[in-house]
């Protein structure tokens, strides 16, 4: 009798350790996606087999994506529904893209963008077709003038437009150089200031802010509700280095309007998929990551 009561213990013993368990995996769930451009060695050394991609990053923990690779109508060789299809075998959201068709020299010397938001048009039906929720501008480079930075923001409410009227949003993605002045204006700034809030978000690369030296919690504080996206970034590895200061930034997330965060890696000790590995486990294992965003 005492054999049994000691096993029937042991059992239920065995029992509270595995939910506990199973408590502890599940509250380390949290909606963190991964922007593509980070592991592309690893994808082009698949052969662009996004199923194979795809079924790691889930294992990994990384719920949703940012694309980095479109063109000619497909994303990294697949047509929108493949991807699409690919994606959602392992429960993967087709979240964002960075994409882009900026405008040439003489469209930027006349203002005149007409040919530009033709090509616009195809591929704003292509992400849609992709499962896509946002369209980012990962970069435009430097403006020459305060008169072409005009005419980009200009062209960027226009594309805006028709990313809402298709029922995605539109965004600008920034690196260090916009935390500079074109003639007398900080460059990132002006376009915050000048375009509209309904047409135009902001994805904000939170190591480029800071090697800009624009804190991320001041541009949210002066900017509130712009910074729909995070790309949360760190030197190698997310959270390696110590000079970004994510728990500063991730208090203010909500001031800022975040929906959804994207890890971006620089670079990293292994391989590109150590490094994707090692950045989500530091992101799964901070506190003071919360588990969605303004859902």
């Amino acid at each position: 009798m005492k054999i049994n009561i000691l096993a029937g213990l042991m059992l239920i013993g065995a029992i509270f350790a595995s939910c506990s368990t199973t408590s502890k995996i599940s509250s380390n769930k949290k909606d963190i996606a991964v922007q593509l451009y980070s592991i592309r060695d690893t994808i082009a050394r698949s052969g662009n087999n996004m199923e194979s991609i795809f079924k790691s990053l889930s294992e990994m923990g990384y719920n949703g994506f940012e694309a980095a690779s479109y063109g000619g109508g497909k994303f990294y060789g697949k047509t929108p529904a493949e991807f699409k299809a690919a994606a959602e075998k392992y429960g993967i959201k087709v979240l964002s893209s960075h994409t882009n068709r900026n405008l040439n020299a003489a469209e930027l010397a006349s203002g005149d963008f007409t040919e530009a938001l033709k090509w616009w048009e195809q591929a704003i039906a292509d992400h849609k077709a992709a499962g896509m929720k946002y369209i980012v501008n990962p970069s435009v480079g430097r403006p020459g003038s305060l008169k072409d930075l005009k005419t980009i923001r200009n062209f960027f409410n226009e594309i805006g437009k028709m990313c809402n009227a298709a029922g995605l949003k539109y965004g600008f993605h920034n690196h260090a150089y916009e935390m500079e002045k074109v003639e007398d204006r900080v460059m990132l700034e002006y376009m915050i200031e000048n375009t509209d809030p309904e047409n135009v978000f902001f994805e904000l690369d939170v190591y480029w802010s800071v090697i800009g030296r624009k804190s991320p919690v001041e541009l949210f504080n002066k900017y509130p509700g712009r910074f729909t996206l995070l790309h949360i970034k760190d030197h190698r590895e997310v959270g390696q280095s110590g000079m970004v200061g994510f728990d500063a930034i991730f208090a203010n997330i909500e001031k800022a309007g975040v929906k959804d965060i994207i890890v971006e890696i620089e670079g990293c000790k292994g391989t590109t998929m150590d490094g994707a590995k090692a950045s989500i486990d530091y992101l799964l294992n901070a506190a003071f990551v919360p588990a969605s965003y303004g859902k």
